[in-house]
């Protein structure tokens, strides 16, 4: 016999009578289009089923909100694991019920200043990882390299 926690059970148990004996993977999963918001149809909310923080953003608190799910179904040869759980909306299970921003000083900074450049002048010679650090592989020679695999001289041969 399988043990059920107390919490567990009582939010099934809400899922049950709240939605006619239906379950959650039984509901059809409809997005509401603008006009849906407008005319006062009313989607379920994540407060509804769990407790949500007050600082809990419009969007998260309202699933139905979301659109850009596709309804042309793509072949099932090519269809993947990811395909099929993202054409699926979201439903208010699978929303966060917490909202914890966090310091944006680092971007703030970023778009008015720009990123850091190094304007400075390289006069690094660029040695070959492959023959070894004390030879320099000839870049304007590419058709005769051979010897820029001798270790004891230079790539230039004369």
């Amino acid at each position: 016999m399988p043990v059920f926690f107390p919490a567990i059970f009582s939010q099934f148990h809400k899922l049950l009578t709240k939605e006619e004996g239906k379950m959650p993977e039984d509901r059809p999963q409809q997005v509401a289009g603008p006009s849906d918001h407008q005319a006062g149809v009313t989607s379920p909310q994540t407060s509804d089923y769990y407790l949500v923080s007050e600082n809990l953003p419009a969007r998260f608190n309202h699933p139905g909100c979301f659109r850009g799910y596709r309804t042309k179904e793509s072949h099932p040869l090519y269809r993947t694991a990811n395909q099929s759980y993202g054409s699926r909306a979201p439903t208010v299970h699978e929303m966060p019920t917490t909202f914890n921003t966090i310091p944006h000083h680092f971007s703030s900074q970023l778009a008015t200043c720009g990123m850091y450049r190094n304007n400075s002048f390289n006069t690094v010679l660029e040695k070959s990882s492959v023959t070894g650090p004390d030879n320099l592989i000839s870049f304007y020679n590419r058709f005769n390299f051979h010897p820029s695999y001798n270790v004891s001289q230079p790539s230039i041969c004369k």
